[in-house]
């Protein structure tokens, strides 16, 4: 099976977060969609994900906003819940973009 450019270039990028990743600094992945988006704090020494946010919660979904009002509405959602476990220090994993 043949691995596409996109994906090749997803796990290249991914790895090298990985390498220079701290204990002290976490993943933040943003993925979207044509309609919703969503975002997620990962921890990569423990492979778990430590805080989400996403365009598709009912109370965000029901307040009919654009795409780019409903991704500000999903980030000051994760910094809130991202601010309750007392994280501050994220790396930017941009995934394919």
């Amino acid at each position: 099976m043949k691995i596409s450019s996109a994906l090749k270039k997803k796990f290249r990028i991914r790895n090298k977060l990985k390498k220079i990743s701290k204990l002290d600094r976490y993943r933040l992945s943003v993925s979207r969609s044509s309609k919703n988006i969503s975002a997620q704090i990962i921890d990569d020494v423990k492979n778990t994900t430590l805080v989400s946010a996403s365009s598709i919660d009912k109370d965000i979904k029901s307040q009919k906003k654009t795409k780019k009002e409903q991704s500000t509405v999903v980030a000051e959602l994760l910094a809130k819940k991202a601010q309750e476990k007392k994280i501050t220090k994220v790396y930017f994993d941009r995934g394919i973009y």
